[in-house]
């Protein structure tokens, strides 16, 4: 049976019985519609009616480029003609300035100070590739630094009933309407010490918007009112965690998964992954790694009844854990967990019976996701931030020098069908899917690939 059959099988299945992936849905009248960060689903999953090329250049399958104004690393999502993402206009600290802050600094990190920064939300054309929207949604003097391999513009933001959700971290919060424009809320109090800057993204859940303020301060899963920005509730983190500040931080996103016929969130932090009802905030139950794990970036997948989740640095390694249930009746269960070689940054993606991943370093690796067992192993090479897509019945990662390797999805041997090389830079942010069409975001601008 083909990966991408096996794959809608076992999801149907599941969905029938006790587990299952709750995704944000949209409306005939919305589609195309790549409303969040890895799509739909947040797993990283393409419609199945995606045809999407093969091979591309940059003078080979690009409708066009456009240049984002800004430095951002944050994903486009789609609304139908709309592609939205964030951006940060910076001005950098003078030397008396930055000096005077670095002081502050514990983490002996490569750091980006500035002076004053805008975080902007911009819209682009999706026929024309032009500029149609730069909206300043948020506007700081003297902002916490961040690392220099992040922006102040790296959480994506959510489009959800003509809105677009902002998160900026630290930083503040915001709603635009994408029809006008408008800043509608805005809220900059919420504030914790990330040390390296923004990184969780936000979900949407019925009328809240759910993000991770997990700092070296203080840590805790918060709730906004999407239609006022009020704050509905926020919970702190109750796993008990390193005495190093440095290590208590996080950069994770959440997800929304059915258990039992009832919703959870499902969110992962430093040393412990946890449960929550997204309603309330209640926590339903939590596990720990049985060992260190801090600064996590890639998102958890779900499938089979597990979540596959990458536990950061430290002793990095990706687990299979099964959910507990919401009334405590069943505890969660460690089902297997495998250390060599795990993305620190980039999420992995669950094809069928087998979970793929790539390394910070270049090395590609095929799991059976029921067992942890390695299929396949393969170094390439490269430094690698973005997750990786499933589209028409290929994979697709894309490395930070530009170079997007496809796949085929087999768990028989490491086959690769292209190798794709832009000259736009990092490819930092991942890709985007509406229709035919992939999108995707580098240093030099943001590209729409198609076939022509």
């Amino acid at each position: 049976m083909k990966p991408l059959h096996t794959f809608l099988r076992v999801l149907s299945g599941l969905a029938l019985t006790v587990f299952s992936l709750v995704p944000i849905l949209a409306s005939a009248a919305d589609e195309p519609y790549w409303p969040q960060w890895r799509g739909p689903d947040g797993q990283g999953h393409a419609p199945e009616t995606a045809d999407l090329p093969l091979t591309w250049s940059e003078n080979e399958n690009v409708t066009w480029k456009v240049e984002i104004p800004g430095r951002g690393h944050s994903s486009p999502v789609i609304q139908g003609n709309q592609i939205w993402m964030t951006t940060a206009l910076e001005t950098e600290a003078d030397a008396a300035d930055a000096a005077k802050r670095l002081e502050e600094n514990t983490g002996n990190q490569p750091l980006t100070l500035l002076s004053k920064v805008s975080l902007r939300a911009v819209c682009v054309d999706r026929e024309s590739g032009q500029i149609v929207q730069d909206v300043e949604v948020i506007g700081l003097d003297s902002p916490q630094w961040v690392h220099q391999l992040n922006s102040y513009a790296s959480p994506t933001p959510v489009l959800d009933e003509g809105r677009l959700y902002c998160h900026f971290g630290t930083f503040g919060n915001a709603c635009v309407d994408i029809a006008t424009g408008q800043v509608l809320w805005s809220r900059t109090d919420l504030n914790i010490m990330h040390e390296n800057g923004p990184g969780s993204t936000p979900v949407i859940w019925g009328d809240l918007m759910i993000f991770h303020l997990d700092g070296s301060d203080t840590q805790s899963i918060v709730a906004l009112n999407k239609h006022s920005g009020e704050l509905v509730w926020r919970r702190e983190r109750t796993g008990e965690m390193a005495e190093n500040p440095q290590q208590r931080k996080s950069y994770a996103t959440p997800l929304v998964v059915e258990v039992d016929g009832k919703e959870q969130l499902i969110s992962i932090a430093s040393d412990w992954l946890y449960a929550y009802d997204p309603a309330t905030g209640e926590e339903l139950w939590k596990v720990t790694y049985g060992h260190l794990g801090f600064s996590i970036v890639p998102r958890p997948v779900f499938g089979h009844g597990l979540i596959y989740a990458s536990t950061g640095f430290g002793k990095t390694e990706i687990m299979a854990i099964r959910p507990g249930s919401a009334d405590g009746a069943r505890a969660p269960e460690i089902v297997w967990g495998y250390n060599k070689a795990i993305p620190r940054m980039s999420s992995p993606i669950l094809v069928g019976d087998e979970l793929y991943f790539v390394n910070d370093d270049g090395i590609f690796q095929c799991l059976n996701a029921h067992t942890g067992e390695v299929n396949w192993q393969e170094r390439v090479g490269g430094a690698y931030s973005a997750s990786p897509l499933y589209a028409n019945g290929r994979l697709y990662f894309f490395s930070r020098e530009g170079v997007t390797t496809v796949l085929e999805p087999t768990p028989e041997a490491f086959r690769v069908l292209a190798e794709n090389v832009l000259d736009g830079g990092a490819h930092m942010a991942s890709a985007a899917v509406a229709e035919n069409e992939l999108y995707l975001r580098m240093d030099a601008g943001l590209y729409r690939i198609e076939k022509r």
